[in-house]
């Protein structure tokens, strides 16, 4: 192969135009690389943002609050305690000599349930039984002073002002002997609380002295000796929530069930009310009395009360998950227009475990959203899911 040179030995040069032609191929090749990286990154940061907006956006599922069903009673929690219920404590110091009831024991009213030996309280006694037959004779002595110097007056053998002083130390002398009768007195009704009595017939539901116990009078912050109840009759306290207190009046039958007692009920009456409302709980304190003839019911027992009365007019029911708890309040949220969350401050009127009764703040016509996150403020979009039933599923 022969080298083509030029007539001076030199290479030939390339066309200019050519050079022109691929110098603007390369800046056209370099600026659609640059507008397809450009147009990459635009579409990437698109489809992030769109996808972070998606993320952001929560899915909710929307259910219909449902009506109270107006066949259901208010059933609340109740107290039981005994129609009368006394402690028993000492009235005077001593020793417990005998005891004469356990727990359990029916007792009638006088019955004597324990016996204390008081040996300062008899020593005490008879002191003051000498102190009184010594006043007696001064006032028997100053009686007779009295009268003989009264005689003496009228003779002009005495001054009255000699007169006057032997009535006064009579006086005196009769002011100390009824102040010792009364010292008896006291120490004999002292001495009467050395026997603990029952104050009414009932049961001994407790008892914690034992024979040679130390006991001191008055109750301060020694456990009593005996405690006795009533339990012919119960009583049956239950907190009502204010909504449901002006459907209840005295005379009202309501039924009491117990966990001891499976399928049976017991009849109680309301007999009356607080007439006030607590304003830490919002409850109004209510109280039934049930007859207790075969002793079943037990001062202390917990007991389910079932009053028979409907829901609060417009009140609804939603399930337990659709309830924010917040410091601000007890809320739910609703899905509004344009798909954006509201918060609404509700009340609520009964727990029924999975489901709540809301007396005020929601309607039947609100979208509720079921489950929503804690973080949910007023305004927030959402993304309604596939509805589902909730609350209609729901055991009322």
């Amino acid at each position: 192969m022969h080298d083509v040179t030029t007539q001076d030995g030199e290479a030939p040069s390339v066309d200019n135009g050519t050079l022109k032609k691929i110098g603007i191929i390369a800046v056209i090749v370099a600026l659609l690389v640059v507008a397809w990286g450009l147009f990459s990154r635009h579409r990437s940061d698109s489809q992030l943002k769109d996808w972070t907006q998606d993320q952001a956006t929560p899915n909710v599922s929307v259910i219909a609050p449902k009506p109270m069903d107006s066949g259901n009673s208010l059933v609340l929690p109740g107290n039981v305690q005994a129609y009368n219920s006394a402690p028993l404590y000492a009235r005077t110091n001593g020793y417990v000599s005998k005891w004469f009831v356990d727990i359990g024991s029916p007792v009638k009213t006088g019955q004597v349930m324990a016996v204390i030996d008081i040996p300062d309280v008899d020593q005490q006694l008879a002191a003051a039984r000498a102190d009184l037959q010594t006043a007696k004779a001064n006032e028997a002595l100053a009686s007779t002073t009295a009268t003989r110097w009264t005689t003496l007056l009228k003779q002009d053998a005495v001054s009255k002002q000699e007169s006057d002083e032997k009535t006064g130390d009579f006086a005196a002398k009769r002011a100390v002997t009824n102040a010792a009768a009364a010292n008896v007195s006291r120490l004999v009704a002292l001495q009467g609380f050395s026997r603990i009595v029952a104050p009414f017939a009932g049961v001994v539901t407790s008892r914690s002295t034992q024979i040679g116990q130390l006991v001191s009078a008055g109750a301060g912050t020694a456990q009593p000796l005996f405690t006795v109840s009533d339990v012919s009759k119960m009583r049956i306290y239950v907190r009502v929530p204010q909504a449901y207190s002006a459907e209840l009046k005295p005379g009202l039958h309501a039924q009491l069930s117990l966990p001891e007692y499976p399928g049976r009920t017991f009849d109680a009456v309301m007999t009356r009310t607080a007439d006030a409302v607590d304003q830490q709980s919002g409850t109004v304190l209510v109280e039934l009395q049930a007859a207790n003839g075969d002793g079943a019911l037990k001062p202390g027992a917990y007991a389910q009360v079932k009053f028979p009365i409907t829901g609060t007019s417009g009140s609804v029911v939603v399930p337990a998950s659709a309830i924010l708890y917040r410091s601000d309040g007890t809320l739910v949220a609703t899905v509004g227009p344009g798909n954006k969350a509201m918060l609404h401050q509700i009340k609520i009127g009964r727990d029924m475990g999975d489901t709540l009764e809301v007396t005020s703040g929601l309607t039947q016509r609100d979208r509720l959203i079921d489950s929503p996150p804690d973080s949910m403020e007023n305004g927030d979009p959402v993304k309604i899911a596939q509805p589902k039933q909730g609350a209609a599923d729901a055991k009322q």
